[in-house]
């Protein structure tokens, strides 16, 4: 999830009061619905992605979905072939939309766009059976991650010229941002970084089973990473690594068994990790951490809900909201997309 780039600020902000959770809504996806990934780029202009109908096999498709600052609405993606699951966001500016995910034709699905609608790119070099999850946007240059059978992908260009690379590396990756990308290697955590021009990986501590599934980037010296650790059928624990400019460290937080599939922050020392917790499934769960201290929020449980996941989260500059995506589902499987919103005790998150 690629957000834009903040400053941080010159002098130490006061610490806000902490977040509550401010009340639970829906992309209003049609039937088994779910959410993947939320970009903010203004309070009035952001975008999700997802898919619908995720169990019908004939009808099932990718989603693009905005939200003008009162309502949401379908974008529609001028492509007969159709995508399948739209993973990954990302934004060159408020009308260089990019999406990444399925297409239903084998090749993965990339669409660039506006309100106005997507249209299908078609990158040179790409094969059938490649996969790709994240992607992240700056003016002039696109770059997607994913997997190629046993190696990472690595996707780069705009317009009419693309390359595509394998890293030497097995594993896949999951999202980029700002010249980090984070995944695994089917055992450990995977972690590759841009420089002089080519893609290096980076030493991390060393975590047996750990895997990376998100990525926040402040600042060349500055990131956050989040996933988890597999340690056996239903036993996971959560991973955070911090860097520093020098090195990735393992981040201690609160004891919880909590699955984290996504990270936002301020860009200036604060991030918000989405997940899932099995122990109070029922309850949207974020984790809030700022200075090596994390807090866990809860949302509220809410009738006919047996669980709900966060996929990914933004914050939204100017309100210090966080909208979270995802899905819940109700005691009888069926999936609804849900957007949840936390806010300081003292706001009113408006979705």
């Amino acid at each position: 999830m690629a957000l834009p780039q903040v400053t941080p600020a010159a002098h130490a902000e006061p610490r806000p009061a902490a977040e509550a959770w401010q009340k639970s809504t829906s992309a209003r996806l049609d039937a088994d619905g779910s959410l993947s990934d939320v970009l903010a780029v203004s309070p009035g202009d952001v975008w999700a992605v997802g898919q619908q109908e995720i169990w019908d096999v004939w009808k099932n498709r990718g989603t693009i979905r905005h939200w003008n600052g009162s309502a949401w609405s379908e974008v529609s993606v001028r492509d007969a072939t159709a995508s399948g699951n739209l993973r990954g966001l990302a934004a060159a500016g408020a009308s260089d939309v990019w999406a990444v995910g399925d297409g239903h034709d084998g090749l993965p699905y990339l669409a660039n766009g506006d309100v106005t609608g997507f249209d299908r790119v078609r990158p040179q070099g790409l094969h059938a059976g490649d996969w790709l999850g994240g992607i992240d946007a700056k003016p002039g240059r696109v770059v997607a991650v994913g997997s190629r059978e046993k190696n990472g992908l690595i996707l780069t260009g705009q317009g009419n010229t693309w390359t595509v690379q394998e890293t030497k590396e097995k594993g896949a990756l999951y999202a980029v941002s700002s010249g980090f990308a984070v995944g695994d290697t089917g055992g450990a955590p995977l972690i590759m970084h841009y420089t002089s021009g080519t893609w290096k990986s980076m030493s991390v501590p060393a975590v047996p089973g750990g895997y990376l599934r998100d990525i926040q980037v402040d600042s060349s010296k500055r990131a956050v990473a989040v996933g988890g650790v597999y340690h056996g059928p239903g036993e996971i624990s959560p991973l955070v690594l911090t860097w520093n400019g020098k090195r990735w460290q393992r981040l201690t937080i609160p004891a919880t068994d909590a699955r984290l599939y996504g990270v936002t922050g301020d860009g200036k020392g604060r991030y918000w990790m989405t997940g899932y917790d099995p122990a109070q499934a029922a309850q949207p769960f974020v984790m809030r951490c700022e200075k090596d201290t994390c807090q866990i929020i809860r949302g509220a449980a809410e009738k006919g809900r047996s669980s709900v996941r966060l996929q990914a989260a933004a914050y939204l500059a100017g309100k210090g909201t966080l909208w979270a995506v995802g899905h819940a589902v109700d005691t009888a499987d069926r999936y609804t997309d849900v957007v949840e919103s936390f806010a300081p005790r003292t706001t009113t998150a408006k979705s």
